[in-house]
């Protein structure tokens, strides 16, 4: 691997796939695993008990939009943000990367308390609203920070910070953004059935998925960050290289 080459050519390279295949190998499972939308939405079905179907599938759809335009904005324009306030893309990684190993670590060890986290986030200030209040909520904070949180929004911004394969930059980042909207649409359908998928998976069930997605997310965490830790060092092997010369 050459010193150029970013986290997602890394990827492509070991498992021997085209650069843009590594692209979205490596972008729906990371973003998959920490939105978790399973387990999302049995906790999803338990805030909006009470309220009619048609009320439920509104706000899906209204959830998975708003997941995907903050997921597709943060790949889009996450690098141009972190250019502006002077933020190196190894420091995002090795931020990002501990981030996402923590959380990942944290729902690993106990799912119940993460979803008591998210149910708390999802009933933040509702006591037993009308169908009308419900949708009010659905961006905050269904959306943000139940649905999409801080984590999503690193994750997304490393990955479309990293440089496109090739200079192809709209087809690299157009892969980003299939990988965000399929996990978009994921979210729609497990929110919209989430009444069905709680009789289906149960809790136990649930649990389970969820410890598999969060040892996903915890390998994709260390790998982030150890991309980032061989970044800086390259980086300051270059700058002594400089310095000598």
């Amino acid at each position: 691997m050459t010193s150029h080459a970013g986290l997602l050519t890394h990827f492509s390279t070991v498992v021997g796939l085209p650069s843009l295949s590594g692209a979205f190998l490596m972008a729906f499972p990371a973003l998959f695993s920490i939105v978790n939308p399973l387990g999302a939405a049995l906790i999803f079905a338990q805030v909006t008990a009470g309220h009619d179907r048609r009320t439920c599938m509104v706000l899906a759809r209204k959830v998975a939009f708003y997941s995907a335009m903050l997921m597709l904005t943060s790949i889009w324009i996450g690098g141009l943000v972190l250019s502006f306030f002077g933020i190196t893309i190894d420091a995002l990684r090795i931020a990002g990367g501990l981030v996402v190993a923590v959380r990942a670590w944290a729902l690993l060890q106990a799912p119940e308390t993460e979803e008591a986290r998210k149910q708390a986030q999802a009933s933040q200030g509702s006591t037993a609203q009308a169908s009308s209040n419900m949708m009010g909520q659905a961006f905050f904070p269904l959306t943000m920070p139940f649905t999409v949180g801080p984590g999503t929004i690193a994750v997304a911004i490393a990955l479309g910070s990293e440089g496109p394969p090739g200079g192809h930059h709209l087809v690299f980042y157009g892969v980003l953004s299939l990988a965000g909207m399929l996990v978009a649409a994921i979210v729609w359908a497990a929110y919209t059935y989430a009444d069905q998928l709680l009789c289906l998976l149960g809790t136990t069930g649930t649990r389970i998925v969820s410890r598999l997605a969060a040892l996903i997310l915890l390998s994709i965490g260390v790998q982030i960050l150890i991309t980032g830790i061989q970044g800086v060092i390259l980086s300051s092997a270059r700058a002594v290289l400089l310095m000598v010369n």
